[in-house]
């Protein structure tokens, strides 16, 4: 009797340490996913390769709060070969994000003018922003 005590006693203990937090602590935070992606476009498709790709990056950043930053560029000298940066909340938003039927719509659209695609996963060592400057969109006039 006296040991079952002593065991309900102790799983009691250990249930209530371990499910607490001290009001210090905080939650991990979310880990940002960054990446980028090197894309070699068809030069006969580039015109409509672009516009697939800026209806793409308007919507995301317009209706997807997790999608944090979408920058495309183009090489210089060879406006076929587009570069992006790419960087979500965390994991959750990044697979949101490819599951949306506008990344898929996009995805499936362009398939056909992408001649390659290298996508590098990486660790963010700083991510740093002006907090009191903010990019405007930039649209190249073509």
């Amino acid at each position: 009797m006296l040991a079952s005590r002593f065991l309900a006693l102790g799983a009691a203990l250990i249930a209530s340490v371990s499910c607490s937090r001290a009001p210090d602590q905080v939650a991990p935070p979310r880990r940002p996913v960054v990446r980028l992606a090197e894309l070699e476009i068809d030069p006969a498709q580039l015109g409509p390769y672009l516009a697939a790709l800026r209806e793409e990056v308007e919507t995301s950043i317009r209706v997807e709060p997790g999608v944090l930053t979408l920058y495309s560029v183009q090489v210089k000298g060879a406006p076929w070969r587009v570069r992006l940066f790419e960087m979500y909340a965390d994991s959750n938003a990044y697979n949101a994000h490819i599951a949306s039927p506008h990344f898929q719509k996009y995805k499936t659209g362009t398939a056909a003018m992408v001649r390659s695609l290298v996508l590098l996963e990486t660790d963010p060592v700083l991510l740093g922003t002006k907090p009191t400057e903010r990019l405007r969109p930039y649209v190249a006039v073509e």
